[in-house]
């Protein structure tokens, strides 16, 4: 019997149907998600330096309002680490009473940022720079209840931390070291532990066993202190006194953090199950309800968390009824069960938070950081952090991610070397120009240009998607200059908007070509899943990415075409023509046999022969290339029948009796085949070689007559270089061999051996 579907309800259900499904899914995990919120909670109100039950009101807040009203069906909101710093500077700059105000005041500001549609565009901050920030937060965490741990108090700054820590490790409170010690390494092990024991949240037994040993054996640990009854808490609200600018920096940092915590919790979970995906803007406008509601009660600011959210899926939540009821329970533990609250051990709950700070920095996002070259803006921001303050270390982020992007769109990378000498003895000098052209790179590129001698032969390839009208005046001023001179400037471009486009046009930007249409399905999609067939996924990607570039060229081609050469080649699904010609739509004629095998003229198979005097007779084509490859499977089936003796049957057998004449010249001595085995290549690659040029041979009695160039080509499946058939065998073909290539395309094709 399958199991139950694990996507999220329609919405279409009976009522009865829902309400079975909340009893059946979304109360037991409300259950499980409360056992983990509550000291969570509780550390977090502990670590922001807020009054205890400040953790517990945020907490029922945040699953209750911002459950009702958010877009995330499965987040679970309250009191997050990630805010524990900024709201610990807020406490000690306005007091606790007016914090709260200012968590007032950021909800509403997430209410209108919600209701005008701008939240999905907080995500477009720097990935390195918010993970940078969670690290440094992570890391202020853990600096401060390190001194919690040792039996002190944490600081305001980090630097302040790390002197508390030497000083307090002079004389720690081992008792308090003891609990703190416990709950770390219990939350350690219990990952691997076997699964039904890890059905109980970790945090949980960690607390309770801490809280149960300290009050049997270590009484020298700090309590919490709840304080007043959660009653007497709600509403120790008062207006911030200070300046509208420093109250205004507050608001929008509570509001900008939270947001961007949130918005970046819901795309994660959306990423844990198949259910509907998140409303970013409905749900910015339910955690700015959430958060109006937690300050107006005197509660921490609320976001969307990780921990208690992936806890939510992992425990079968189904609907929003979820995160509500969790809220309920959070309530409900607050008025009841403050005394049990008030035997924790601060330390333990020290132990937690460090534990949660430490998961803030991610070496995934260390690895990512480095990978995409922003490792310094990673650091940058974490340093910020911890020497100044939150919102100045993640603005200074901010400003060298934005450098960094700028310098990104100017930097252009230039290649000037040279490669060779062209057919009447002038270097040849090739420039290569990628990315975008603008006018704040053009002055280093013409520097380059203005470097290579006068009077010599250069190739300007510009690789770029974008030319602004800037850089080409200065290009075409260098280029006229350079050919008054006595030089000679070919230029190449991608795309209709290079150099020599039309003024009108210049100043476009080339639509993109995605680099997946050079590369097999397997390097992009996985060809494994049973969803989409990978040829499906192939076509979609053609009309997304490729279809609109290529619709000039096709309109082009609609009256007709005009091929450059007829192209033989294998079957082989590793040999791809058009790939290792750079060539695209309307260049090729391409003709593919097993073994690029061509029938002798006399064979009553005419399939072969009819492609090649289609493409030569009405096309008018006056090259013909015949490509083998290395590690050809029809070749191996031939010489291994041939030495066998016998020859499969069917109609593979009777083709593969095409490569017999070629088997033959190998046997005898054909120069190719020897110079193919003094360089080191197997017998198969050797036969595979004196088979081009025999296929040539035949091709040059198929179209006897014809002023046909013929050309030999051999492709290197182990590392993807070309050969090219000379009279004594196959030679690499390199940049620097471009005017030799053209040459011997040109030349009559050797005779046979």
């Amino acid at each position: 019997m399958s199991s139950p579907d694990p996507t999220l309800p329609s919405g279409r259900s009976r009522p009865l149907d829902q309400l079975r499904q909340t009893a059946r899914f979304d109360v037991p995990a409300s259950l499980v998600v409360f056992l983990v919120a509550v000291p969570l909670s509780l550390g977090i109100a502990v670590a922001s330096g807020a009054p205890v039950a400040a953790g517990l009101i945020a907490a029922a807040a945040g699953g209750i309002v911002a459950g009702i009203f958010g877009g995330s069906p499965l987040q679970v909101s309250g009191p997050a680490a990630g805010m524990t710093v900024v709201v610990a500077e807020t406490v000690a700059e306005f007091g606790w009473e007016a914090t709260c105000a200012i968590t007032v005041m950021a909800g509403l500001l997430q209410i209108v940022l919600g209701a005008t549609r701008l939240g999905r565009y907080a995500l477009a901050i720097s990935p390195t720079v918010v993970s940078a920030m969670l690290a440094a937060i992570g890391i202020s965490i853990v600096l401060g209840q390190l001194n919690v741990a040792l039996g002190g108090t944490s600081q305001p700054s980090a630097i302040e931390n790390v002197k508390h820590i030497f000083l307090n490790l002079q004389e720690p409170n081992i008792h308090a070291v003891l609990a703190g010690l416990g709950v770390i390494v219990i939350l350690i092990l219990w990952p691997r532990l076997p699964q039904r024991v890890r059905a109980v949240p970790g945090q949980l037994v960690a607390i309770v066993a801490m809280t149960l040993l300290a009050a049997a054996w270590l009484p020298g640990a700090a309590r919490v202190e709840l304080g007043p009854d959660l009653l007497e808490e709600i509403g120790s609200v008062a207006l911030p006194e200070g300046t509208p600018l420093a109250i205004a920096g507050a608001v929008l940092t509570f509001a900008l953090i939270a947001s961007v915590e949130s918005l970046l919790c819901a795309v994660a979970v959306d990423k844990l199950h198949d259910g509907p995906r998140s409303n970013l803007d409905r749900e910015l406008v339910g955690q700015g309800l959430a958060n109006s509601a937690s300050g107006a009660l005197g509660g921490l600011p609320v976001t969307g968390v990780i921990v208690r959210s992936s806890t939510n899926v992992a425990a079968g939540a189904r609907t929003r009824a979820s995160a509500i009821l969790h809220g309920f329970w959070v309530l409900l533990f607050a008025l009841v069960l403050v005394g049990l609250v008030e035997q924790i051990p601060l330390a333990a709950l020290a132990g937690l938070l460090i534990m949660m700070g430490t998961g803030l920095v991610r070496p995934a996002d260390i690895t990512q950081a480095h990978a995409r070259g922003e490792l310094w803006i990673y650091a940058l921001t974490i340093t910020g952090v911890l020497a100044l303050n939150l919102i100045e270390g993640v603005l200074i982020g901010l400003v060298a991610a934005l450098v960094l992007v700028l310098w990104r769109l100017v930097h252009v990378r230039i290649d000037v070397r040279q490669v060779g000498h062209a057919a009447d003895g002038r270097e040849k000098w090739l420039v290569e120009v990628h990315g975008s052209l603008s006018f704040l790179a053009t002055p280093t590129l013409v520097s380059r240009l203005y470097a290579i001698p006068d009077g010599q032969l250069v190739e300007l390839d510009l690789l770029v998607d974008y030319l602004d009208p800037a850089g080409r005046d200065q290009l075409d001023h260098w280029r006229a200059r350079y050919e008054t001179a006595g030089g000679t400037v070919h230029v190449e471009h991608s795309g209709p908007h290079g150099v020599e486009a039309p003024r009108r046009e210049r100043a476009l930007k080339a639509a993109p070509i995605s680099p997946r249409g050079l590369l097999p399905w397997g390097a992009w999609q996985d060809v494994r899943s049973d969803r989409h067939h990978p040829l499906a996924l192939g076509v979609r990607e053609y009309h997304r990415r490729h279809a609109a570039p290529l619709r000039t060229v096709y309109e082009g081609l609609a009256e007709g075409q005009e091929p450059h050469a007829v192209f033989l080649t294998c079957v082989d699904s590793r040999v791809v023509p058009n790939l290792i010609t750079a060539s695209g739509p309307g260049d090729l004629l391409t003709v593919r046999t097993m073994g690029n095998l061509v029938p002798e003229p006399d064979s009553p198979d005419t399939s072969v022969a009819a492609a090649m005097l289609f493409g030569v007779d009405d096309l008018g084509i006056d090259t013909v290339v015949v490509c083998g490859h290395s590690r050809c499977g029809a070749i191996t089936s031939a010489l291994e029948s041939t030495r066998a003796g016998e020859i499969p049957a069917g109609p593979v057998g009777d083709w593969l009796r095409h490569a017999a004449p070629a088997i033959q010249e190998w046997q005898t001595g054909h120069p190719v085949g020897l110079a193919a085995a003094a360089a080191g290549r197997s017998e198969v690659d050797q036969v595979s070689q004196v088979n081009v040029a025999v296929m040539i041979d035949r091709l040059g009695e198929l179209l006897a007559g014809r002023d046909v160039r013929l050309v030999g080509l051999f492709l290197d499946i182990s590392d993807g270089t070309l050969q090219i058939l000379r009279a004594d065998g196959f030679a690499t073909l390199t940049d620097a061999e471009t005017d030799e290539l053209a040459h011997l395309m040109e030349a009559r094709p050797p005779e046979p051996a």
